[in-house]
């Protein structure tokens, strides 16, 4: 119960947060954490495009390392295939540096 709860703080945080950092493409309508399972369900509207736009990541871990925190996607899917090649191309077994405390959330 205490992770549910904690998950769901986390996610509001982190919906905050990525916001600020797509606002140029868009925006996050809805972001769910599951850090048991290490999954992250997003629901975003983004800007040229007509319906929502759902990206699963499917396999993540945190990784801290020289004082930084970084997150890494092992796995993910997503509802539009161009957006899908482009996670896999770029995003995808990639480190990218978080907050300390996006890492204490995932």
């Amino acid at each position: 119960m205490f992770t549910a709860a904690k998950d769901a703080i986390s996610s509001q945080a982190a919906r905050s947060y990525v916001n600020g950092l797509i606002k140029r493409y868009g925006e996050v309508q809805e972001l769910k954490i599951d850090s048991k399972a290490k999954t992250v369900h997003v629901l975003c509207s983004l800007i040229g495009e007509r319906e929502p736009v759902t990206v699963r990541v499917d396999n993540y871990r945190v990784v801290n390392e020289g004082g930084k925190s970084y997150v890494e996607v092992k796995a993910c899917s997503c509802s539009r295939p161009w957006i899908q090649n482009l996670i896999e191309d770029h995003g995808c077994g990639r480190r990218v540096e978080i907050p300390g405390w996006a890492a204490s959330a995932l």
